[in-house]
């Protein structure tokens, strides 16, 4: 039983590191990507700071080309590292269809495995979807996170204390949501997995069915199934739902605190009214990878 564990993982080993290069500029790309989310703060530093106290129209227009430039290089990017993690996902699917329709035949060569579901090649189709969709890109914008919160330190040292509590508590949020809706989504898709091959063993015996005039308990059956594995995907998606909920609740309240706690360093004088404005976009910024693998994670659990 180990050594065909063992091959099939070196199976998917092989399959992702036929991609090591496009993951490798995925990487650069999510590098390159996240230094020019620091457009948007720096610009609010430079028309806080310099434009509004020198009243300086030219400035603020050529400021405003720089911006709009670099905002659509990011764009760019954005959009080039979506397209090459698609590509990604449908290398490892190819690379691996074939031997997964295989298995699919020789399961159904077995008396004892051929009335089973055949999820094999559903379940490659979900993980190719899982590196087509954008939490693979989030998890690439997550280790940047430290540096957006390292420059809020920068800003102020209370500042940076509020981003990182708040980031923290978005964590214990997370782990949470995953620790409360690990069970009932697990029994949500075993339910569903009832459901489907309570579908195919009715599809496959509708002659006898007919024949013997069982068609109305069967069906009722069937309806029961189908049910359960509706009312239990239901409340894992009302469980996991509500903390996902709350964490974007808090991430909107933690950068309205961030920019109240500016407004009253301002007040004090330890604080430019530009790195008030940059820290709350700062802020948001260094928690959206978290809200964003956070919201997306249930989808492939």
């Amino acid at each position: 039983m180990t050594a065909p564990l063992s091959k099939g993982r070196s199976e998917l080993r092989q399959a992702l590191l036929s991609s090591r290069g496009a993951l490798t500029g995925v990487a650069v790309f999510s590098a390159v990507v996240n230094l020019l989310m620091l457009t948007g703060p720096l610009f609010m530093l430079q028309v806080y700071d310099r434009v509004l106290s020198s009243h300086s129209s030219a400035t603020l227009l050529v400021l405003f080309a720089i911006v709009a430039f670099l905002y659509g290089l990011m764009g760019f990017l954005d959009h080039v590292r979506g397209r090459v993690l698609a590509r990604v996902g449908a290398r490892f699917q190819a690379r691996l269809d074939g031997r997964v329709f295989r298995a699919v035949l020789k399961q159904a060569e077995h008396p004892g495995l051929r009335e089973q579901p055949a999820g094999g090649l559903r379940d490659l189709s979900s993980i190719q979807a899982f590196l087509s969709s954008p939490l693979p890109g989030a998890a690439f914008d997550l280790p940047w996170t430290p540096l957006f919160l390292a420059i809020l330190f920068a800003f102020n040292m209370w500042m940076g204390w509020l981003g990182l509590a708040g980031g923290i508590v978005i964590g214990v949020l997370a782990f949470a949501n995953q620790r409360l809706t690990q069970k009932s989504q697990a029994d949500a898709a075993r339910l569903a997995r009832d459901a489907d091959a309570a579908t195919e063993r009715t599809r496959k015996q509708i002659e006898t069915v007919r024949a013997l005039g069982m068609m109305g308990p069967l069906v009722s059956r069937w309806h029961a199934v189908r049910e359960t594995a509706l009312e239990a995907q239901i409340a894992a998606s009302d469980r996991g739902g509500g903390l996902t909920a709350a964490t974007k609740a808090f991430r909107l309240l933690l950068q309205s605190a961030v920019l109240a706690l500016g407004a009253l360093l301002v007040l004090d004088g330890q604080l430019s009214a530009g790195a008030m404005i940059a820290g709350s976009i700062l802020l948001g910024r260094a928690l959206a990878p978290i809200e964003q693998v956070i919201g997306q994670w249930a989808t492939f659990q």
